[in-house]
């Protein structure tokens, strides 16, 4: 058997030492590592040779520092300045050459995992994953004929899917429990890549908006328990982007309680540094929604700490008040940002909360068990809402009905009687 070339063992030892430093999760903003006009020029014809190169060295009979490998690490580092495009302003030009040679790296450094030993070539693949990801966006966002074309996204995606089976049926044990970052080697396990690949599939399919994908790679994640490990290559960042995502997704699936517990997990746990602070307003645009839906309303201290009162200060204030027209008013200005987020809809839903604290106000201000009808739908149209008895009715049904008030409506004399013992239960929102 021949011998690895100093040249390939002077490669595979700069791969190490530049995977030491750890890499960015999609979470996080990417920072400019190379500067486009510093970086060597590199033709596609040149990096169509490399790859070349590399797949005639998958059948070399070399175990792991073969001269495959090493080829695919120069190629990695040939391709630095169109990986630079994912995060620097590329001229439109420039954007095709990059996402194809992104996108051959990628495939080439699939072809090899498979018959590779070890988990060395993992520290390539994460790189070359977040750069096909990243290329693949821009590439859509700068070409693509509408809203609705992903045709290059689409074609990361099963490249990255390729990438998640390979790494997530490795045969070779991987200690989720230990804190240390498992390092590469021959004997080294693949899945420590999975969790980091998961991120960037999760951030895919939310783009694409096929949701019901998550749940193909979510199960074998968690059945592996692999979101809890935090020595994989993307380190405690992947475990916190995870938990972001399935926390999302929990929301979408009106699954309020996993919804919570990630998005809070995600929004505690992010460092105080720039990148985390921008990570934590990222987590509550979602985590107040869906707390709020709970009863659990935001201080305006939280909302000015994360410059997030401009969106949500007149909504908690309307629906902590009972005031109709500011919740109204609040849901109106910011619904581009809402329906872009993908929570309207469960906004729309925290209004139930408003009825309840306005109809709290009226009893609080009367001081009467009895509440008539007219009252409250005069109540109503001061606040800019105009309904008739019918409709009043049918929220205050619709409000005993799911616990938050407690009494009965006579119909016949147009009356709202209400309970002497706690009318107005914090508790109905628990279970929510």
């Amino acid at each position: 058997m021949s011998h690895p070339s100093a040249a390939a063992l002077s490669l595979r030892s700069a791969l190490l030492s530049s995977l030491s430093s750890g890499t960015p999760d999609p979470l996080q903003p990417l920072p400019p590592t190379i500067s486009v006009s510093s970086a060597p020029a590199v033709a596609p014809a040149n990096v169509d040779e490399l790859i070349s190169h590399v797949a005639a060295g998958v059948s070399s009979p070399e175990p792991l520092v073969c001269e495959a490998v090493a080829a695919t690490v120069l190629l990695s580092s040939l391709c630095l300045p169109y990986s630079a495009a994912a995060s620097l302003a590329l001229p439109r030009a420039l954007l095709e050459p990059a996402f194809r040679a992104a996108h051959r790296k990628l495939k080439a450094l699939n072809g090899l995992l498979g018959g590779s030993a070890g988990n060395v070539l993992c520290g390539a693949l994460l790189p070359a994953t977040r750069d096909c990801y990243k290329l693949a966006v821009l590439m859509d966002e700068a070409f693509g004929t509408g809203a609705s074309d992903h045709d290059r996204l689409e074609s990361a995606v099963q490249l990255m899917q390729d990438t998640f089976s390979k790494t997530l049926n490795d045969r070779s044990e991987f200690p989720i429990l230990q804190t240390a970052p498992e390092p590469l080697s021959a004997s080294g396990s693949k899945k420590c890549l999975v969790l980091a690949v998961v991120n960037y599939l999760f951030a895919s399919y939310f783009a694409l908006n096929t949701l019901r994908l998550c749940k193909n790679i979510q199960r074998p994640v968690e059945a592996k328990r692999l979101h809890q490990a935090v020595n994989g290559l993307g380190g405690k960042s992947a475990m916190l982007t995870y938990r972001y995502y399935t926390g999302r997704l929990g929301m979408f699936e009106d699954d309020y309680d996993n919804a919570e517990k990630g998005l809070s997990y995600a929004y505690l746990n992010c460092p105080p540094t720039p990148a985390g602070i921008a990570n934590k307003r990222r987590a509550l645009r979602y985590l107040i929604p869906v707390r709020m839906q709970r009863g659990n309303l935001p201080t305006p201290a939280l909302l000015s700490e994360y410059s997030l009162d401009g969106q949500f200060l007149d909504i908690v204030t309307g629906l902590r008040t009972g005031d109709l027209r500011l919740f109204n008013e609040g849901l109106r200005a910011n619904a581009h940002a809402f329906i872009k987020n993908g929570t309207y809809l469960l906004l729309e839903k925290c209004k139930a909360l408003c009825y309840r604290n306005l109809f709290k106000r009226v009893y609080l201000i009367t001081q009467r068990t009895q509440l008539p009808l007219a009252a409250l739908t005069t109540t109503f149209r001061w606040l800019g809402t105009d309904v008739d008895h019918d409709e009043v009715e049918c929220v205050l049904a619709n409000l005993i009905f799911r616990g938050f008030v407690r009494g009965y409506i006579s119909h016949a004399k147009r009356i709202l009687v209400l309970s002497k013992k706690d009318p107005f239960p914090v508790s109905a929102y628990a279970g929510q």
